[in-house]
This record gives C-alpha cells, structure tokens and sequence, in this order.
C-alpha cells in the first residue's frame, strides 16, 4: 500500500488545497490529510471546524481521509501511520525555497520522502490568509474555496 500524507492548517481549505490533494488521490492508494495547528498563528476555524469542513469537502475522493497532526514531528506523525511519502504543493519557487530543507530534514529523520506537485496556474495566487483577509473585508470569496467554508464563514 502506498500511503502519504499531505499537512497542512488548512485555514480554510481552498481549491487550490482540494486540487493537490486530488491529484496526490490519483498517485497513492492512500493519502492522509493531516491537519495541524501552528500555536504561533491565529485561526479562523477551530481544529475541529477545520477537521469538519476538510472532511466534508474531500468525501468524494477515494482513498483520502483526515486526521488530527498533534504535537510533534511531521516525519514521526508520517512514521506511526505506516506513510513514505509527504505531499506539499508548490505555487512558486518561494514555496520550494522553504520547503526544501523541510524534505531534506525529514528524509534524515526517518526516511519519509517529499513528493511536491505544483500548483495549477489558477490557484498559484491562493492563500488561506489572503483569502481570510479578503473575506473579513467583504469580498466575495466563493470562486476560491469550498462550499463548508462559505457555509461556516456565512453562518458566524
């Protein structure tokens, strides 16, 4: 079985998310969205809010399923489910840039591999904080993410 796991906060997730984790779908036999929480940053949703909307949002994809990332190492996390492979999408050499010595650090802990799909062009503008930024302020945000998160931002 080929399973990997593909990070993130995931707040919110967005089309561009959906679509690399769409296309990890079609090259492993499983793929495991973790979703984590950086205590440095300032969320929107909740973990749980976040666990819900991600697993609402990607039922139609077989194979994939979400979890909660708790304290500690991605490489470890990957480790104890029995994954090789780490998914991250790429929008631009910058995101390759930080990612990079990530990959190598993690292929050093525990021999986990860093798979990076690049972006469609389409979504390569996308962030979760622009989009938080774009909504807070009134924008119409509905071409960019998911309908559970227009659903949860319209309804608080």
């Amino acid at each position: 079985m080929r399973r990997a796991v593909c990070p993130g906060s995931f707040d919110p997730i967005h089309n561009g998310h959906v679509e690399v984790i769409a296309r990890a779908a079609s090259l492993f036999d499983e793929v495991i969205v973790a979703i984590s929480t950086n205590y440095s940053k300032d969320y929107r949703f909740t973990l749980e809010e976040r666990l819900a909307i991600a697993t609402e949002t990607l039922t139609y994809l077989r194979g994939v399923s979400v979890e909660p990332m708790v304290d500690g190492l991605l490489a470890e996390f990957c480790r104890g489910k029995g994954a090789n492979v780490i998914v991250k999408g790429l929008r631009s050499s910058h995101d390759f840039g930080y990612e990079l010595p990530m990959a190598t650090m993690n292929r050093q802990l525990t021999g986990v591999e860093t798979v990076f799909i690049p972006a469609e062009n389409s979504y390569t503008h996308l962030s979760s904080t622009l989009l938080k930024e774009v909504a807070e302020l009134g924008g119409d945000i509905s071409a960019f993410v998911p309908k559970a998160v227009l659903k949860r931002l319209r309804s608080s």
